[in-house]
């Protein structure tokens, strides 16, 4: 297996929507076609306050995508890292893309001094969940949204 892990770039938006719309589709969501074109936009440029993006490619075929920001924290000096998006295509979970994408992310989070990295799934998602309990600490937030 060869497993690449990189920094989403200008020439990956095809693959990027692909695997972004499965990735929503998990979750039974839709967007609007402005909202892929500002998202990916955001992902490659270059305000440090916008989203980063990452594409695991296996044997150079796109199976895997990462969002991620950093923000302030109330509770600390410096900032904390979420990871918004994780997404492996079903045919190649099992395989380590999933870990080498949060991997990936709990490197860069490192490197830009950012050494907290968080994320939400929802209870369902047991598959994943099992990847998360190997990787990470489940805590005991409860998540609201304004009516």
């Amino acid at each position: 297996m060869n497993l690449r892990i990189r920094a989403i770039a200008e020439g990956d938006r095809a693959h990027w929507g692909r695997l972004w719309r499965d990735y929503l589709a998990f979750y039974d969501t839709e967007l609007p076609e402005p909202v892929y074109d500002s998202t990916f936009a955001r992902l490659i440029g270059d305000d440090p306050q916008d989203f980063n993006g990452l594409i695991a490619e296996l044997d150079d075929r796109p199976v895997g995508l990462a969002h991620f920001l950093y923000h302030r924290h109330g509770w600390k000096v410096e900032n904390t890292c979420y990871l918004q998006d994780l997404y492996a295509d079903p045919d190649i979970r099992g395989q380590g893309v999933g870990r080498a994408l949060i991997e990936a992310v709990y490197a860069r989070a490192d490197a830009a001094g950012a050494p907290s990295v968080y994320w939400l799934t929802q209870e369902f998602n047991t598959q994943a969940r099992q990847l998360y309990d190997r990787v990470g600490v489940l805590t005991p937030f409860v998540k609201y949204n304004r009516v």
